[in-house]
């Protein structure tokens, strides 16, 4: 219910809202994400594990953002973009999750030990996580937008 409460309170606020579906910032986040996810690997091979990190988990934000622009919904807060994905599409959300963590916990605090397997395996999970965003993505019909809009509207999604 706490989830529930936060998106209500962005509603509110104007940081979560409805927008008209817009295929060119969706192609826009995707060619992002793609970008990120190739720039992470660059910087794994010249052993830049922490921001490779950092890049990973842009790289799925931004194909999570990319589907709610699908659907016309502008989301100005990484966590709730991040509920949504559970809560109104019904997607396993934990992948995503855990690289915002990692991210966090790469970004900001020093007391931590990376290794380059780790990084490996991250780029592994966000392009697993990447390419079932896109596929359902590229099979979001018309009738799904409105459903979706319509769900989104419903302050229990």
């Amino acid at each position: 219910m706490k989830e529930l409460d936060f998106l209500n309170k962005l509603k509110i606020e104007g940081k979560l809202k409805i927008v008209e579906p817009s295929e060119e910032i969706k192609n826009s986040y995707i060619e992002k994400s793609e970008s990120n996810l190739s720039s992470s690997k660059i910087l794994l091979d010249n052993d830049k594990l922490e921001e490779s990190i950092g890049l990973t988990y842009y790289s799925m934000y931004h194909i999570l953002t990319a589907l709610l622009f699908k659907v016309g919904i502008k989301c100005e807060n990484h966590y709730a973009s991040i509920i949504l994905l559970k809560k109104l599409f019904d997607i396993d959300n934990s992948d995503i999750e855990n690289a915002k963590k990692e991210r966090i916990d790469k970004q900001y605090y020093t007391d931590f030990n990376i290794v380059k397997l780790d990084v490996v395996n991250a780029i592994e999970s966000a392009e697993i996580f990447n390419s079932k965003i896109f596929d359902f993505i590229s099979r979001i019909t018309n009738l799904d937008i409105e459903n979706y809009r319509k769900r989104f509207n419903n302050t229990n999604l």
